[in-house]
């Protein structure tokens, strides 16, 4: 099996100097001022991060098991980008252990022109790592906000020498949330017009530190009812809270015939959830 290594190794340009240089910005963050002492001889004034997407500019959800998502990194500087790098961390660069890292760090698909890199990677959100891995398995309290470092790098005149050209130890930040689902089952299945239709469901959420989905409950987690006749579009008919095991109940009167279906929006630590939809046969 091949072992992965953790981008804070396979990138030590951007460890190291995230460790030894000063930054920019009182939060940790930030890229260094021009002029400022550099970890790396021949180190640029003149490169910049161009971008750093992750996971196409959306959420990172995780459930139970290995997520993959991709990041991609772009720089520039007038003397050229070889390659660039990614870290997603949370508390102090490299001091803390939580750190998610790339599937697959070098090397990595790379669009160059003489100016610039752009390189996309594969990263992997860990609950449960195989034996032996070199990831950080996820635990519920990682839930939430983490940092984005990003670098732009080039080869020096010796083997295995590298200088940073751009480096930003917090360019960005990215939600990393527990996946979260919710059914739906409405009865009766054909009803008349007029009568009490009653939908109910379970809201689950993973739990990163047993492995599996638990109840997700609370005064605070609202499901939304929603409602599609034949040929129509989805509206909100109700809003309920879950109760101590995650589950949801809501009546209405039946009127046309139609699909029920529970949402529910996230939270700062929850992915969305949108159950399947069931449908009613109004006579």
């Amino acid at each position: 099996m091949r072992m992965r290594a953790p981008i804070a190794v396979v990138s030590g340009a951007l460890a190291l100097s995230a460790l030894t240089v000063p930054s920019a910005r009182s939060d940790g963050g930030g890229p260094r001022p021009p002029g400022a002492p550099s970890a790396f001889a021949g180190d640029s004034t003149t490169g910049r991060l161009t971008g750093i997407t992750v996971n196409g500019g959306e959420d990172v959800v995780v459930g139970t098991s290995v997520k993959k998502f991709s990041v991609e990194v772009g720089a520039f500087d007038e003397g050229g980008v070889e390659r660039t790098a990614a870290a997603l961390y949370q508390g102090l660069y490299l001091t803390s252990k939580t750190l998610i890292t790339s599937y697959e760090a070098y090397p990595a698909p790379c669009e160059r022109t003489a100016t610039s890199a752009t390189c996309r990677f594969v990263f992997e959100a860990h609950p449960k790592s195989h034996a032996g891995s070199t990831y950080l398995d996820l635990k519920n309290k990682h839930a939430g906000v983490w940092k984005v470092a990003g670098g732009g790098f080039r080869g020096l005149d010796g083997p295995g020498r590298t200088v940073a050209v751009a480096e930003d130890i917090h360019y960005d930040d990215v939600s990393v949330k527990r996946a979260a689902k919710v059914t739906a089952d409405a009865s009766p299945e054909s009803v008349r017009r007029g009568a009490d239709v009653t939908v109910k469901g379970t809201l689950t959420r993973a739990n990163w530190d047993t492995h599996r989905y638990d109840g997700f409950s609370g005064g605070a987690v609202k499901v939304k009812l929603q409602f599609k006749k034949a040929g129509g579009s989805w509206g909100t008919v109700k809003t309920v809270s879950a109760d101590g095991r995650g589950k949801v109940k809501a009546t209405v009167k039946a009127s046309v015939d139609g699909s029920y279906r529970f949402t529910y929006g996230g939270s700062t630590t929850t992915g969305r959830a949108t159950s399947p939809a069931d449908t009613i046969d109004v006579r």
